[in-house]
């Protein structure tokens, strides 16, 4: 069984998620806002939302800000109750194409266990440090998975297949800020999950509202590759023997 539901986490992007979400209900896919502790002005845009569409529209909310990836859990737990197979996310400040949506869960249906990740094909809009500054985390990605085969764990642009993920998040704390897209790709391939990288274009972004925190989320995401190294140290004899089968 192949269902999927479009998941966006929100927080603070009243000005973009109305086009996002129109765009999403154009191409007749059930969606699940989830209000990561917005402000006043964010949840009354997402209330109208879900009051327009309430049979195409399941608005989650958390009293207060848990985090891009606490966000995206919550999700993924409503959709898996709801009975869907798979989730895919994308953000909620317009800077990922939601005309690639069809192309990305095309390779969904076709490989239902595998986990379609976006890698960013980005305009004139990307800002440099942005642009260059991601080259670091794939270094490391790659380091931890011992393997090419993740060409961008930042995009936050994926389908996911939602028993692995619900599978994985009920024995391993995972990243709840902007350690998450790195984190729990990682962490499903170490898993197991087969990985499809799929192009798409990238604007940064619609409404010029950044939550990366400098100090707190480069702390956090310095946290966790060095966890991730230690924890691929002790998976090293297994993926040794993955990537000699993969050869």
């Amino acid at each position: 069984m192949f269902k999927p539901c479009v998941l966006i986490p929100v927080y603070n992007h009243e000005h973009a998620i109305g086009d996002v979400v129109s765009e999403v209900l154009a191409l007749n896919l059930p969606c699940i806002l989830v209000d990561d502790g917005s402000s006043p002005d964010c949840a009354i845009v997402l209330d109208r939302l879900a009051e327009a569409a309430p049979d195409r529209i399941v608005l989650e909310r958390h009293a207060v800000n848990r985090g891009k990836g606490g966000a995206a859990l919550t999700g993924f737990h409503r959709a898996a109750r709801a009975g869907y197979s798979h989730a895919l996310q994308i953000d909620a400040d317009g800077q990922h194409c939601v005309a690639d949506i069809p192309r990305f869960l095309e390779h969904a249906a076709a490989q239902p266990q595998a986990l379609i990740v976006g890698y960013p094909v980005y305009d004139e809009s990307v800002p440099l440090v942005r642009f260059y500054g991601r080259y670091l985390t794939h270094v490391w990605v790659w380091i931890n998975t011992l393997s090419l085969k993740i060409k961008d764990s930042m995009c936050g642009f994926r389908v996911y297949p939602l028993a692995p993920v619900v599978g994985l998040a009920q024995r391993q704390k995972i990243g709840a800020r902007m350690n998450f897209d790195t984190d729990i790709l990682v962490r499903l391939y170490w898993d197991g999950i087969e990985i499809v990288n799929v192009p798409t274009r990238v604007g940064y972004p619609a409404d010029g509202v950044s939550h990366f925190r400098v100090w707190r989320d480069n702390v956090l995401i310095s946290r966790m590759h060095a966890t991730l190294f230690f924890g691929m140290l002790l998976r090293l004899p297994r993926l040794l023997m993955r990537k000699w089968r993969s050869q």
